[in-house]
């Protein structure tokens, strides 16, 4: 089992930026690949970005050169940095452990989520 606590969401205007934490305890096995999800009231669940234990990552196409995603194995932490903010990136956002294979994109392949943290830019 994984416990997964993400931080550091919050308002900013738009151009702005932010920097969201997920921190993995538990069984961090199930670790080596961890992702970023974003949902807004009424939509789907959407896959923002997903890193593997060696660094690997996958951007959707519409935070692609604006997001960041980083990963310390160390610490069991995952980030996404989030650039030149729009205000259609204002979501709750979400980290994911517990890939099972298939698209990394899509939420059902995931076994374990935080508890979302609201970004909202204006």
């Amino acid at each position: 089992h994984v416990q997964l606590v993400e931080s550091g969401g919050g308002s900013v205007q738009a151009g702005g930026s932010l920097r969201l934490s997920c921190e993995a305890s538990g069984s961090t096995w199930s670790t080596w690949c961890m992702a970023w999800f974003r949902q807004v009231p009424g939509k789907e669940r959407e896959g923002v970005a997903d890193i593997d234990f060696d660094g690997r990552s996958t951007y959707a196409d519409s935070v692609k050169g604006r997001f960041i995603i980083s990963r310390d194995n160390v610490g069991n932490t995952v980030y996404l940095q989030l650039n030149s903010q729009k205000l259609e990136d204002t979501a709750i956002y979400y980290c994911a452990a517990g890939f099972a294979g298939g698209s990394v994109f899509r939420a059902a392949n995931y076994g374990y989520w935080g508890q979302g943290t609201q970004v909202t830019v204006s």
